[in-house]
């Protein structure tokens, strides 16, 4: 588990501060609605929110950068609050739920890249290079407010049949726009991606 303070950095976007530097905490987070305890989010025009309450990454994938980069990636370096082990968090599908704790989360949408991730990791282009790997994490709403803390299980307690996975919204959304329409059809996307994907499709 993982939660960030606020850093100042030339490269933090238009209000020039970002949380997305995360460090892990000992004890347990309660998890709210809106976030976790404890976690600042910043730059609200773009993270945070119901549907941005949380965010997960797989160590897995983060081994895959650490071998790419040559460097040690730790939990929160991809400013993650959930540092996953065992769970295909690409493979996750939107709306799927998991139950940490006594808290229950609900997968709602891959994370896009953007500049303040490139500009953290201090890697000019970073944002192609993680488009094209495909493994973006999860963003995660909170269904049922609870407790969590590093060590607890992971349950996938249900998921929807639709089948559309963080990874294939993520390539919809970048790399492969043929993919859009699987979007429309998908309540627990945000509307923020369904209102974009219909206007790509009408585009």
């Amino acid at each position: 588990m993982n939660v960030g303070a606020a850093l100042e950095a030339p490269w933090a976007g238009d209000c020039g501060r970002t949380g997305i530097d995360k460090r892990p905490v000992a004890g347990r987070v309660r998890a709210t609605t809106y976030g976790l305890a404890g976690d600042s989010i910043l730059d609200k025009r773009h993270h945070g929110g119901r549907d941005q309450a949380a965010y997960a990454y797989a160590r897995e994938d983060a081994a895959f950068w650490a071998a790419e980069l040559d460097r040690d990636i730790q939990p929160g370096n991809f400013g993650e609050n959930l540092s996953t082990v065992g769970i295909a968090v690409t493979d996750a599908v939107i709306g799927e739920r998991w139950a940490i704790g006594d808290a229950v989360f609900e997968v709602s949408a891959p994370r896009l890249p953007c500049r303040v991730f490139a500009g953290f990791w201090g890697v000019p282009d970073l944002i192609k290079r993680f488009t094209d790997h495909g493994a973006p994490g999860a963003y995660l709403r909170v269904i049922v407010e609870g407790e969590v803390g590093a060590g607890d299980r992971i349950a996938v307690i249900s998921r929807p049949g639709h089948g559309l996975t963080v990874g294939e919204t993520m390539r919809a959304l970048t790399i492969e726009p043929e993919l859009l329409p699987r979007l429309l059809a998908v309540d627990a996307l945000p509307d923020k991606v369904r209102d974009t994907a219909r206007r790509r499709v009408a585009a």
